[in-house]
């Protein structure tokens, strides 16, 4: 499931595409959005911004286009007259001024006034998003030390998504790795300064993958990755997918666990338990 970088860099080529710009046809595959379809035709798509891995398409009339990719979605984007060459199926299309957004095989679309947005069951739910909201280092830190997540293992806390919206599965593992901390560890176990250097971690990590394309490492251990043949699948990332190659800082080898029911990647040197 692509996680928050990814769902942001794909809100930031649609509103290249239709932001700004008034809808002139829409389409939808459901019945229940189908028939509200005037309530977007000749009106200018105002944003496209995320919460977490959810996508919102904001109207100048206050309607607000939900959508989650889940597993298999994807926007394409193309002329009205090139038509992608796909056998997925269409869920929802947005055309304006010969441009066009289509959404292929996501079920989970809905319709929403801007003020009632709040009252969506997933969105509910979420903590901030760290790349469509303004969060600092210190209002992770704060959420890391409410009582919801104080004492739970950080290998299963950095997947939910009521701490901060966004996080998934490689930067789970990222994140840890650059932190320095074993996976069962729990905010509870930390001191101030780890707490804070995680907290800050979670930022800073989450807006280096939006920036690079999903890419975590550091340059230095890039260089050194291809130089010794790593695919990009490998050297984009400083642990993750790297189990039975050498830790970038210290040499060990890379090791697989599994934590919340997902493959977590860590160095037993430098997260010990």
């Amino acid at each position: 499931m692509p996680e928050g970088p990814e769902i942001r860099r794909a809100a930031d080529r649609i509103e290249k595409q239709i932001g700004g710009r008034v809808i002139e046809d829409a389409w939808f595959a459901f019945p229940e959005l189908a028939s509200q379809t005037d309530t977007l035709i000749g009106q200018r798509v105002s944003a496209v911004d995320t919460r977490g891995k959810a996508m919102l398409i904001r109207f100048a009339n206050q309607k607000v286009l939900y959508s989650h990719n889940q597993l298999y979605g994807v926007w394409k984007l193309h002329r009205t007259d090139q038509p992608p060459d796909t056998k997925r199926s269409l869920r929802a299309r947005l055309e304006t001024e010969g441009r066009v957004a289509s959404l292929y095989s996501a079920s989970d679309i809905s319709l929403w006034d801007q003020d009632t947005l709040d009252q969506h069951p997933f969105l509910a739910r979420l903590g901030p998003d760290l790349l469509s909201e303004e969060v600092s280092a210190d209002d992770v830190l704060a959420r890391l030390t409410m009582k919801p997540f104080y004492r739970r293992s950080l290998g299963a806390l950095l997947l939910d998504q009521g701490l901060v919206a966004g996080l998934g599965n490689y930067l789970r593992s990222e994140i840890l790795f650059f932190a320095r901390l074993h996976p069962r560890k729990r905010p509870a176990d930390l001191s101030t300064e780890q707490q804070l250097t995680l907290a800050t971690l979670i930022v800073e990590i989450t807006r280096q993958a939006y920036k690079l394309a999903g890419v975590t490492n550091t340059e230095a251990w890039i260089e050194q990755a291809i130089a010794s043949g790593e695919t990009r699948r490998q050297w984009r990332f400083a642990v993750f997918e790297r189990a039975g190659l050498s830790c970038h800082r210290c040499g060990d080898v890379i090791e697989r666990m599994s934590a919340g029911s997902r493959r977590l990647y860590w160095c037993p040197t430098c997260q010990p338990a």
